[in-house]
């Protein structure tokens, strides 16, 4: 265990992009507000070269911790190896903005609305609702139109962030295309798509399963464990070269195949980042190509894409499919109106619109407990479904990234953050209701 622990701390802040809604410790007291940990005003990386005080470098894991990660989260391809989501060489497809003026006027319009957090009786502005949730950028898009653009922290509008858990709902958005597009079938065992599986838990999981997250596998993401499954994950997904005795699974694939059960699988819904990665592998094989370059193929290029995305791997060169994407904010907007309009987006179909159908719908409510912040929520191809009057769903991921898709009100938001805390939970009292007072507002103009 010691040479295990030793070699996590390089992936461990790869693994933390995974967890999605982990649990993690309560907020420290005196945290510096998200003005005070303005990577601009810490002075992180600035200078050449930066004092030693100020520098933020690998292998030491730290580069994750709260408030470096508000810089490392732009950076994330400076401290670990990626493999590419190409745009293609086209030109990209505009985004549609109102004149400047409106523009402006919409987004004071916005930065003044007042709604009510959970549980408090004290009223939030939305501009007040941007900082206390240490947010990076925000994108909102009604109606098929840019209304409101804001960067913050390391972000610039050219620049790119860490999505995080968000990467999830990609795989899990690949998955869905296939099995509507009939390549693959959801109904199949893990074992007779990836015979190497073997012995694995997951062998007997169906596809479906996977991609729900409903499989019954071992593993914890308790980050106070030194023993928990996710530090032998990192290990074995660390890029860098084993030390001298490591006897574990070499990358995520030889991870899961040594995964032991743990309850009946479709039994409940389990936040497991391990299911994104098998889900990985399984379309891959399936398809015969990378998620990589599936999503360049099926997403970035034919939706216009400004940028190119990246995405990390492991030590073989996998791509990390539960949470290593880092991609531009316009571009996963671009993502959120593919999910708006059921697979189109300015004109020209991607993919059915039985996929976002199939998505929308949701999975099972009575087998998702543990979120009381979603208290009629599901999950289901890697997408969170809400279940609320507007029918929104969104992708999610640590330290407050979202893709959130509200249908009634024609609207997509994107949000990249760097919140001190990695669980969601300590951030959905304010986000929620601040995306419904944004929904009204916009469907009441």
């Amino acid at each position: 265990m010691p040479n295990q622990i030793n070699i996590s701390r390089y992936a461990a802040g790869a693994l933390v992009v995974a967890a999605g809604l982990a649990a993690t410790a309560a907020p420290a007291q005196e945290t510096l507000d998200a003005r005070q940990s303005d990577p601009r005003v810490m002075g992180w990386m600035q200078g050449f070269p930066p004092p030693p005080d100020k520098l933020i470098t690998q292998p030491d894991s730290n580069y994750f911790s709260f408030p470096k990660l508000r810089w490392s989260v732009c950076h994330l391809r400076e401290f670990l190896p990626t493999e590419q989501i190409s745009r293609g060489l086209g030109a990209p497809k505009p985004l549609d903005y109102p004149p400047p003026h409106a523009f402006a006027a919409m987004r004071a319009e916005i930065d003044a609305l007042t709604f009510l957090p959970m549980d408090s009786d004290d009223e939030m502005t939305w501009e007040d609702s941007l900082y206390a949730n240490y947010t990076d950028g925000m994108l909102i898009i009604h109606e098929g139109r840019v209304v409101y653009e804001r960067y913050f922290g390391c972000l610039e509008a050219d620049g790119k962030h860490a999505a995080m858990s968000m990467t999830k709902s990609v795989t899990g958005l690949l998955a869905e295309i296939m099995v509507v597009e009939g390549a693959l079938d959801d109904t199949a065992l893990v074992r007779d798509i990836i015979p190497e599986i073997g012995e694995s838990a997951f062998a007997t999981a169906t596809v479906r399963q996977v991609m729900d997250m409903t499989t019954g596998v071992q593993y914890s993401e308790d980050y106070s464990d030194p023993n928990a499954d996710i530090w032998r994950y990192s290990a074995a997904a660390s890029p860098l070269p084993k030390l001298e005795g490591y006897e574990g699974p070499d990358g995520y694939w030889e991870y899961l195949q040594q995964v032991k059960p743990e309850g009946a699988h479709g039994d409940a819904f389990h936040y497991k980042t391990i299911n994104s990665d098998m889900l990985g592998w399984i379309i891959s094989r399936v398809s015969g190509k990378s998620v990589t370059e599936l999503a360049s193929e099926r997403l970035w290029r034919p939706m216009g894409a400004e940028q190119d995305a990246y995405q990390t791997v492991d030590g073989k060169g996998v791509p990390f499919a539960g949470g290593g994407l880092t991609a531009g904010l316009r571009d996963l907007g671009r993502l959120g109106l593919l999910m708006l309009d059921e697979g189109e987006i300015f004109g020209e179909r991607l993919f059915p619109a039985e996929v976002v159908k199939n998505i929308r719908a949701g999975g099972d409510p009575a087998k998702f407990q543990g979120f009381p912040t979603i208290p009629n929520g599901s999950y289901t191809s890697q997408w969170w479904v809400f279940h609320n009057e507007n029918g929104a769903f969104a992708a999610r991921g640590v330290h407050g990234q979202t893709i959130y898709v509200d249908p009634a009100a024609d609207m997509v938001l994107v949000r990249f953050a760097s919140f001190p805390q990695a669980q969601n939970g300590f951030i959905d009292p304010t986000s929620l209701p601040a995306y419904q007072a944004v929904a009204d507002h916009l469907m009441a103009r």
